[in-house]
């Protein structure tokens, strides 16, 4: 399985059809069909390493001021506690929390998958991230998720590699600020080139603009440690901006003929 860090930007993505879902949408096409999707979102951002359990999770509408037929969405895939425990024995010593009805899939997951995959016939999972642990821990965790990928289960991690809505200018749609660019393309460039060595990032004079709050940020840790881990090549899926202050690219490994249709597509 190929795994992949979408920029998932605004949740009315979820309803529109641009460039950016054209990009989704194309790749879920151009996969082999996965047993089951594990999900590393942004918006479960909690004290504890868990994984949704559940047979049936619930579509999560995480946000609020968004139009009526927005929180009319529903994403009705199933869960499957067996393969969350199978994530979860894959992971130890680490402990990790069967979560078995506290969370669901919430919109980092649905407004991607809904373009990815319509037919919500594949069982989601997700997996928390540990707001009490280090950077470091994030990328850690990202390798030891690579045996998933020989187990036909597709990693999505979704974020934005630049998330600042106190900075949002509504003016700029597709627009962005010069900070905004310059740490974009040093996350373009390490990721490109040496994904392991993705937390020299925090170092990054714009850092704390892009990153005000981590959790967008970390799941590109996890896609760049899956691609420290197996020295594969990191795939740029699709790059541009929003508002100012957010970042759009997405990025994938065992992606290049994907990424070379998706390309063609977002252009």
């Amino acid at each position: 399985m190929p795994a992949a860090f979408f920029g998932h930007g605004s949740p009315m993505n979820a309803l529109e059809h641009n460039r950016y879902t054209k990009v989704w949408s194309d790749f879920g096409a151009n996969i082999e069909r996965p047993r089951a999707i594990l999900v590393v979102s942004a918006h479960w951002y909690v004290e504890s390493t868990s994984l949704t359990a559940m047979a049936r999770p619930r579509t999560i509408h995480d946000f609020y001021g968004f139009p009526k037929e927005l929180f009319e969405v529903e994403y009705p895939a199933p869960g499957d506690p067996q393969i969350a425990q199978e994530i979860a024995d894959i992971l130890k010593p680490i402990s990790v929390v069967l979560d078995q009805e506290s969370w669901g899939i919430d919109h980092g997951a649905w407004s991607i998958l809904i373009h990815a995959f319509p037919n919500c016939d594949i069982p989601v999972i997700q997996l928390s991230i540990n707001s009490k642990k280090p950077l470091d821990f994030h990328l850690e965790l990202g390798a030891r998720l690579t045996p998933l990928r020989t187990k036909q289960i597709l990693i999505i991690a979704s974020g934005n590699v630049v998330h600042n809505l106190g900075r949002i200018d509504w003016s700029k749609p597709e627009g962005a600020f010069e900070w905004t660019r310059s740490f974009d393309q040093a996350s373009k460039t390490c990721m490109t080139t040496t994904p392991s060595n993705a937390l020299s990032l925090r170092e990054h004079p714009d850092y704390s603009k892009a990153a005000p709050t981590p959790d967008h940020f970390i799941p590109l840790l996890y896609l760049a440690g899956l691609a420290g881990e197996t020295e594969e090549s990191v795939d740029v899926l699709v790059e541009g901006f929003a508002f100012g202050s957010l970042s759009m690219t997405s990025y994938g490994i065992g992606t290049k003929d994907i990424s070379a249709r998706t390309t063609i597509s977002a252009s």
